[in-house]
């Protein structure tokens, strides 16, 4: 019972990191219909800003991880709005150029901080006890960040005039514009969120994980599989769907070891598409 106990407690945990990677992922492919490509790299980048802040400036971490987020959010504002908004459009253009930029992040974080784990700690230690189970406090802490975050990303989008705009362009992009709305101005503003939240993701994680420049790849597969298995364009089923896949991913590794969890995951992807192609909460996905 307490090993149940505590990979249920490890999923939620998971599921919470995962639906701030997939929302970001998923808001940029409903309102641009981008697949973004460099997803894993702003995750990867907002863990290198954040060790920066607190190794080389000595800065505390809280303020690190606030100093990430803003840098992460910057780029991705400042990527879509000079590079990318000019070929939105065009699909395989845009693959291109995203992929193009993850490369670019990871090369340069390679060459200036070398191929070696770099030694970033979170700065809360220790265990609380739940019961009969023992639970990192470190892994409470980011569980609540994620929880607190991913509220306050849906007050952004449901209850302001920013969000309204934003679902606006992804429902249709011609009537919204014939609203008024301007894509030049919101587009880089959602990519900048998606961004910013890759990069608070990387912050708080890769100090308990490991940072690395290599840890931005499984994150993008992480992502992109949570999307496809919530619906593409579905924020709630990216949710639903990092939930489930950091449930299922917590249980298959405690009981069965990691590859195996791995395993399972793909082979629950290819089942729910070939008996539900759309994903759990998606639709039929509209031409950008």
């Amino acid at each position: 019972m307490e090993q149940f106990l505590q990979a249920a407690i490890i999923g939620i945990s998971l599921g919470a990191q995962y639906a701030l990677l997939a929302l970001g992922f998923t808001l940029i492919f409903g309102i641009l219909g981008v697949v973004n490509f460099a997803h894993g790299g702003f995750y990867m980048l907002g863990g290198y800003v954040a060790y920066s802040c607190v190794a080389g400036l000595g800065l505390p971490y809280p303020v690190a991880v606030v100093v990430a987020v803003l840098a992460t959010g910057a780029l991705g504002w400042a990527f879509e709005l000079f590079l990318l908004e000019r070929l939105v459009d065009d699909h395989l253009a845009t693959l291109m150029l995203t992929l193009g930029l993850y490369l670019v992040m990871s090369t340069g974080v390679l060459t200036v901080f070398g191929p070696l784990s770099m030694e970033f700690t979170f700065p809360v230690t220790g265990a609380l006890r739940l019961g009969p189970i023992y639970v990192p406090r470190e892994n409470l802490i980011v569980l609540a960040i994620c929880l607190a975050m991913i509220g306050v990303l849906w007050l952004v989008l449901f209850r302001t005039d920013l969000g309204r705009g934003l679902r606006a362009l992804a429902d249709d992009r011609a009537v919204a514009r014939a609203q008024g709305l301007s894509p030049r101005l919101l587009f880089p503003m959602a990519f900048a969120i998606a961004t910013g939240l890759a990069g608070l993701t990387g912050a708080l994680v890769t100090p308990i994980l490991a940072l690395s420049p290599s840890v931005g790849d499984p994150v993008l597969a992480t992502s992109f599989l949570t999307v496809i298995l919530g619906g593409l364009g579905s924020l709630e089923g990216a949710a639903l769907a990092a939930f489930i896949v950091g449930i299922v991913e917590a249980f298959s590794s405690v009981y069965f070891g990691g590859s195996i969890g791995a395993l399972v995951l793909f082979v629950l992807v290819l089942l729910l598409l070939v008996f539900r192609p759309t994903g759990l909460l998606g639709r039929t996905v509209r031409g950008a």
